[in-house]
């Protein structure tokens, strides 16, 4: 490997290919023995909702995942590390969030991608609101107990 793996951070309103985002972290390297990808999509479980609306403060989003993904890079031994997150509205079923961990082992791939989602899910800065297929708004998507509790295992013990 030459030099420090830099990670590759989006925020963007358009749709991604994820075997584009493998092939892209993978190309002509033979020292990735590992991916891991997670691929999270807009989901609706009762059938009522139109879109899932994603806002940012620009700037601060992208600052934020790249601190974390810099952290996965120094915890884990990583070949490559991408993260991409998208805003505006989303229709259930389309991709809302990407993450792959490239390394010469397995382990380390899965526990990057693993803590860059649990960051994601209980502390990136995006705000969801939910737009219902009867023309309604739902409100917005208050953040699950259960996502701030997973992300705790990831802090230093004492």
């Amino acid at each position: 490997m030459t030099g420090a793996v830099v990670p590759v951070v989006r925020i963007q309103a358009q749709d991604f290919d994820v075997a584009a985002e493998i092939a892209r972290l993978t190309q002509g390297r033979a020292d990735i023995g590992a991916v891991v990808t997670f691929s999270g999509l807009c989901r609706d479980e009762q059938g009522t909702l139109s879109a899932l609306e994603l806002e940012h403060y620009p700037g601060m989003a992208e600052a934020e995942i790249s601190r974390i993904a810099a952290e996965a890079v120094q915890r884990w031994p990583l070949q490559g590390l991408t993260a991409i997150h998208r805003h505006g509205k989303i229709a259930p079923g389309d991709n809302i969030v990407l993450v792959v961990a490239a390394s010469a082992h397995r382990q380390a791939a899965f526990e990057a991608a693993n803590f860059l989602m649990d960051y994601l899910k209980s502390r990136a800065p995006f705000w969801k609101k939910e737009h219902r297929v009867d023309g309604s708004e739902g409100g917005w998507v208050e953040a699950k107990e259960a996502d701030a509790s997973a992300a705790q295992r990831w802090k230093p013990s004492e």
